[in-house]
Formats: structure tokens, C-alpha cells, sequence
């Protein structure tokens, strides 16, 4: 069926997007500065923690409604997603220190691909010949984008490094993650969409706090004070964290996954338009090229679902 651009799992995916262009800058500054990569996304999920519970309190007041009924399958999914977050997390917090950040980065963006695999494996669903076509058109314009001004192509030679290891498995991990949240929003019993999400993120946030916290406080001790120390850019990772994560949530309430993550992709043209706006930095003709094919997979995406 065709769609508007005003369909609510539209609007809210590419909030998403734009909420995490921000977070990633504010956490590559962390990573680079001042915390090591296991500080830096437990910063994520520790100073966005707060501002969820209060969120999902507020929601139920408000609404005058009750917390509602969650099962086995429900923590399960969580569990799942929550642990491949972390450490798909922690790749890309790697991926930061990495002089081959480019080629890891475009290899990472295959993750929408792999989400139509592991959401069929898990959920079961698949997604239509056109929107495979929209997926895989989207790609082509990932490839051209996340190459780097001096960038001829992909060489085999690429797939053995560092960095393309590190793009590779969080690319896995995140597929991973944003189809089992997608599992976990189905097994919570309400019928609103938001509220869905929202008790999903407060459960899956709380265990990764927790298991962060015992992380850190057995392998790297030193950074639990580091987080809190870097508290006036770290809040701020928490506030962009829990904004763009709702909206993720939301969005895999409403839609599949592996859509959502496509329309998502957006977030590569925002963060070439920041460069440019920002830090001034011109744009190549590669990167154009990108960016005008990475739209119309998105523009194909919304009129073929």
C-alpha cells in the first residue's frame, strides 16, 4: 500500500535519526577525549535512565492508565536486544579510534540488509520485492556516501582490516538488536503504540545500565568516575539518547524493522549536511551522487510499502 510522508512511523524514525546524528558526535567527542569505549556507551544508557522512568511515570499519570502485563518473551527480547546494543555500541565507539573509520562505517550501514535476514529469522517476517529493491538502491547510496572524498570503491583488500571487522559485526549487532525490540514491543499487552515503546525502553535501558555498571566496575573501574565526570556532555548524550531511542522504539512498534532501518538511513545525509553547515566542508561529487541515490531509495521505500 502506498503511504504519506506524514505517516506516523515516518515522522518518528526520521526524528530518530536525527536525534542519534547528534548523539554520535557528542559520543565521538567522549571517546576521543576523555572515556574509553566502554565509558562512552554506558554514558548512553546511564544518563538517559533517568529521563526515561520519569517519561514512562509522566505517560501513565497523564493517561490515567496502568503499567502493563509483560511475559517470558517480553525480557527475553529484551534481554537480546539489549545485550547486542551494548556491544554493537561499542564497536562503533571503536570505529571512532580507527584510521580506517570510513570503510568501517560503510561496511556498518549494511545493517539494513541484515535486518531483512534477521527479522525473518525471529519474527518471521520478510518484506516485498519492491521494498527489497528500495533496501538494496538505498545501499548503492550508502556505498558512494560512506567511502570518503578519495574513494574509488570497495576493494576486497578492505574486508580484512580493523575497521571493516568492527563496521561489519555492529552492523550484525544492531540488526539484531532493532528486530528483537521490535519482538519485545509485540509481547507488551496495551494497544497504544507509545506506550509500548515506552515500557520496552525503560526495561531494556535499566538492564543495560545494570550490566554496564557491573562491566566497568570489574573491568575498568576508573571509568564509572570518568562517566560521571564528564557529566556536562554525557547529560546530553543522555537527553539526545533517550529522544532518539523512543523514537526508534516507536517506530518499530508501528512498523518492520528492516523499513525502518532503511527510511533511517537518512541520518547519512544529516550528518554530511552538519559537516557541511558546521565545519564547513565541502562536499564531493561522490558524495552528491550518494545522497541523490540514497533519496530516491527512500522516496521508492515510501510509495511501494
Amino acid at each position: 500500500m502506498s503511504l504519506s510522508i506524514l505517516d506516523p512511523w515516518i515522522l518518528v524514525t526520521i526524528a530518530a535519526a536525527a536525534f542519534q546524528t547528534v548523539r554520535f558526535m557528542l559520543q565521538k567527542y567522549l571517546a576521543t577525549e576523555t572515556l574509553s569505549a566502554g565509558g562512552a556507551t554506558f554514558s548512553r544508557f546511564f544518563y538517559s535512565l533517568p529521563f526515561i522512568l520519569l517519561l514512562l511515570l509522566a505517560y501513565l499519570s497523564l493517561g490515567e492508565v496502568a503499567l502493563p502485563v509483560v511475559g517470558f518473551s517480553f525480557w527475553s527480547f529484551g534481554l537480546l536486544g539489549a545485550v547486542t546494543q551494548i556491544m554493537a555500541t561499542v564497536c562503533v565507539v571503536l570505529l571512532f579510534k580507527q584510521r580506517n573509520f570510513a570503510v568501517g562505517i560503510t561496511f556498518k550501514k549494511t545493517e539494513v540488509i541484515q535486518t531483512v535476514l534477521v527479522g525473518w529469522l525471529l519474527l518471521g517476517e520478510g518484506v516485498s520485492a519492491l521494498g527489497f529493491a528500495a533496501i538494496a538502491l538505498g545501499i548503492v547510496g550508502l556505498l558512494l556516501l560512506s567511502g570518503g572524498a578519495d574513494a574509488k570503491g570497495l576493494r576486497l583488500s578492505d574486508m580484512t582490516n580493523r575497521a571493516a571487522g568492527l563496521g561489519i559485526a555492529s552492523g550484525i549487532l544492531f540488526a539484531f538488536s532493532a528486530v528483537s525490540y521490535r519482538g519485545a514491543t509485540f509481547a507488551v499487552a496495551a494497544d497504544d503504540a507509545v506506550l509500548r515503546a515506552l515500557v520496552t525502553l525503560a526495561a531494556v535501558v535499566t538492564m543495560q545500565t545494570v550490566i554496564m555498571l557491573v562491566w566497568l566496575r570489574f573491568r575498568e573501574p576508573g571509568q564509572i568516575g570518568a562517566v560521571w565526570g564528564a557529566r556536562r556532555v554525557a547529560l546530553w548524550i543522555g537527553l539526545t539518547s533517550m529522544g532518539g531511542s523512543l523514537c526508534w522504539f516507536i517506530a518499530f512498534a508501528l512498523q518492520n524493522a528492516a523499513y525502518v532501518k532503511a527510511l533511517g538511513q537518512v541520518e547519512l545525509i544529516l550528518s554530511v549536511a552538519a559537516s557541511t553547515l558546521f565545519f564547513r566542508e565541502k562536499i564531493s561529487g561522490r558524495e552528491w551522487a550518494g545522497m541523490a541515490v540514497l533519496v530516491a531509495s527512500i522516496l521508492m521505500l515510501i510509495l511501494v510499502i
